[in-house]
């Protein structure tokens, strides 16, 4: 351990204070205010304006390789000329597998800003999900690093076309676009290689996590990376004395966009880490003395769970900003890592609104300030569980939420001037379509569905609850398997949990089950006895499944669908199971005879 570093992020005072929510909302509103009045300018050139600024100031430190601006100007431009060079036309895609280094930043902004559009593809995928997220790009080019070359050569075969590789690496040949780029110039465009790319165009393709089927395409525009960067540089209150750390994805839109991007905007500096490491994450912060991270909720809690260290508290951080931190996780986190402010927030990458929590009301995923209600207009509306679609009243129109209720979020298509947010939609048009709520609250309107399920209390607070797919009815109660799975992660010895719905023989609806990861501290009898104390009977899961792992995307949303394909049937399942006695409440092992006796009937659970 390095006590040079510790004793530097414990002398140094942390950056500024918490601002005002109000300050917050007035801050991002002044980063954004001028994007649609300036519609040839990308964030390129942003960048730009910093490399003239303070061009020796840092902007993307990883292990492998580092930028300031002045260097990450003149990559990004070494890209745009190596675009033009390889004939990328306007709208054509380029697809991307590299790992997080700044690199991979300077490669899309610099593609993209000659109007090539980049996919940013999930390096952990392969076979034929790789192959799917190629082809639904319909690339001309594909740049892979030489880390996931092997994993490319795989899905090759499975590809409906055969895009033009270029590698990231060292091989010095003729197809690395490393030795490419060591050969152009790196300085400004001229107005001969600026083409005539606006904010309306097209510049990514980022995938949804797939955790129930196959990924889907979202279109990202220059808007969108504009409009990321600018609230979430506001929101934060993101100053050029400000540092980052990025071990999220960069493939995906809150690692890859979201984080970098607010700080590039405010002129401040990025960290990016291949991957999160509970080791690792306290000793990076204070090595690089960092202000600010990102997170996901469940990251949290693995830190939450570490055992106590002198790093929890020899830090500078001022904010936390991410996305699901449930309620009695947060207060817990903030105050044993002593960390002033929280921001917590909501959005989806290709949803048109989004919800940010300035105040720091734990449990909250935010709200829609007044300023800007009559801009970005959410809504929650009652649903059909049992078939998932909306429900509407005598007028035809969806029926509106009460406070309290639990029902879908959706939010308003449109522009902000006309009362809504814009929805760009999927590479797949039937996809976009199925996305859209028509004739919701008046004839002719249009509404995003986010597929979430929330409810608003009376302050306009949202809070999540569900997707809608996960939400299952069980003897007449509609149960949401996140509460049950918040419960059930309190409980002593679970490690990890994930509760999903399962058909049980000759019953209706579906039964909760939960496949359980836990430590020797792990008892049967107290797990049973906790549960009784905080769900009500019919939201106990009925079969439990102890499992040595669960199956997570990289963003740790949890992957049910095999799960739930898998049931409780012993005969087919070799993990430990479990039934619960719906007399006693008490969970006992289950075996085939059980299992049969269930199946027929005869035990009623």
């Amino acid at each position: 351990m390095n006590s040079g570093l510790l004793d530097r992020s414990a002398d140094r005072p942390r950056l500024g204070g918490k601002p005002s929510a109000a300050k917050a909302w007035l801050n991002a509103i002044e980063l954004t205010a001028r994007i649609e009045a300036q519609p040839a300018r990308l964030f390129a050139d942003v960048i730009d304006d910093w490399a003239l600024a303070a061009p020796e100031r840092p902007a993307l430190i990883s292990a492998c390789e580092s930028f300031s601006y002045r260097e990450l100007a003149r990559r990004i431009n070494q890209y745009a000329r190596w675009a033009l060079a390889a004939g990328i036309a306007p709208g054509e895609t380029v697809c991307l597998m590299m790992p997080s280094r700044p690199d991979y930043l300077a490669a899309w902004l610099g593609i993209s800003r000659i109007g090539g559009v980049v996919a940013l593809i999930n390096t952990n995928l392969v076979g034929a999900s790789l192959a799917h997220c190629i082809d639904v790009a319909s690339p001309k080019h594909v740049i892979v690093a030489d880390a996931f070359a092997a994993a490319y050569q795989e899905a090759a075969p499975l590809l409906r076309a055969a895009p033009e590789v270029w590698t990231h690496g060292s091989r010095q040949d003729a197809t690395d676009i490393t030795a490419a780029l060591a050969r152009i110039e790196g300085g400004a465009l001229s107005p001969a290689e600026r083409r005539e790319v606006t904010i309306n165009d097209r510049a990514l393709l980022i995938y949804t996590s797939g955790t129930t089927g196959l990924p889907k395409a979202a279109s990202i525009s220059h808007r969108r990376i504009l409009n990321w960067g600018g609230w979430f540089a506001g929101l934060t209150g993101a100053t050029a004395d400000d540092r980052l750390y990025d071990c999220l994805p960069v493939y995906h839109s809150v690692g890859g966009i979201v984080a970098p991007c607010s700080m590039l905007r405010a002129g401040a500096s990025a960290v990016l880490v291949e991957k999160f490491s509970v080791r690792n994450f306290w000793p990076d912060i204070v090595r690089h003395d960092c202000t600010l991270f990102q997170y996901i909720g469940e990251l949290c809690r693995y830190l939450l769970k570490a055992g106590p260290s002198q790093l929890d508290r020899a830090h500078r951080l001022r904010l936390a900003c991410g996305n699901g931190l449930r309620g009695d996780v947060w207060e817990a986190f903030q105050a044993r890592f002593a960390i002033p402010q929280i921001l917590e927030f909501y959005a989806a990458t290709e949803g048109n609104f989004s919800l940010y929590n300035v105040e720091g009301k734990a449990g909250s995923i935010g709200r829609v300030p007044s300023l800007l209600a009559h801009r970005f207009p959410a809504a929650i509306v009652r649903i059909d569980q049992e078939a998932g679609g909306v429900m509407r009243g005598a007028d035809g129109h969806c029926v509106a939420c009460a406070r309290g209720e639990v029902g879908e979020a959706i939010g308003r298509i449109g522009t902000a001037d006309s009362g809504g947010g814009r929805f760009e939609g999927y590479t797949d048009a039937g996809e976009t379509e199925n996305k859209i709520l028509r004739d919701v609250f008046a004839r002719g309107d249009a509404w995003f569905r986010t597929g979430d399920l929330m409810r608003q209390d009376e302050q306009g607070f949202f809070y999540f609850v569900d997707r809608v797919g996960d939400t299952f009815r069980w003897k007449g109660e509609n149960v949401a398997t996140g509460e049950v799975n918040a419960a059930i992660l309190q409980c002593p010895g679970v490690v990890e949990a994930a509760t999903y719905g399962v058909a049980v023989p000759g019953a209706d609806g579906r039964a909760g089950m939960a496949a359980l990861v836990i430590d020797q501290r792990f008892d049967l009898a107290v797990f049973a006895i906790e549960l009784a104390r905080r769900l009500p009977a019919y939201a106990q899961p009925v079969a439990l499944r102890i499992a040595a792992s669960l199956d997570a995307t990289e963003t740790f949303k949890q992957k049910k669908q095999q799960l739930m394909q898998d049931g409780f049937d012993p005969g087919t399942l070799r993990d430990p199971l479990f039934v619960r006695d719906a007399a006693t409440g008490i969970y006992h092992p289950l075996d085939a005879a059980t299992y049969a006796r269930i199946a027929s009937g005869a035990i009623r659970l």
